[in-house]
């Protein structure tokens, strides 16, 4: 008997889950419901009128120079959203790096961020 438990009915990361435009991006920038805070990561969170949970990234090329390093960040943010999207409300969620991330490690980074969804749960 296998014991695999199914993150939600669709865990897919669709093009509706995504913040795409910039209004969009200055709409949770301009006037956030909450900020949530993290050594390396900082989160804008705002109540949108839509039907689910959506995600965005400012990822700077001051904060993270290399392209690899600011692709693993974002890889790591939409997989941690991907999962825990069922579990989430309608919010509009964009991700920014507050300092450096090359002192930390990848584990650290993905506790991060599971810190700052499960704070966007419990509300």
């Amino acid at each position: 008997m296998s014991n695999t438990v199914l993150a939600s009915p669709n865990a897919r990361f669709a093009k509706e889950q995504r913040l795409l435009t910039p209004r969009a991006f200055r709409e949770v920038f301009d006037a956030p419901e909450r900020k949530l805070h993290q050594s390396h990561l900082m989160a804008f969170v705002r109540t949108n009128t839509h039907e689910q949970p959506r995600v965005g990234m400012a990822i700077t090329k001051r904060k993270v120079p290399t392209a690899v390093a600011r692709n693993l960040i974002k890889r790591q943010i939409r997989e941690q959203f991907r999962v825990k999207s069922f579990q989430l409300e309608n919010k509009d969620i964009v991700f920014i790096v507050k300092k450096s991330i090359k002192d930390i490690d990848s584990k650290e980074l993905k506790n991060q961020i599971n810190n700052i969804f499960n704070k966007i749960e419990k509300k």
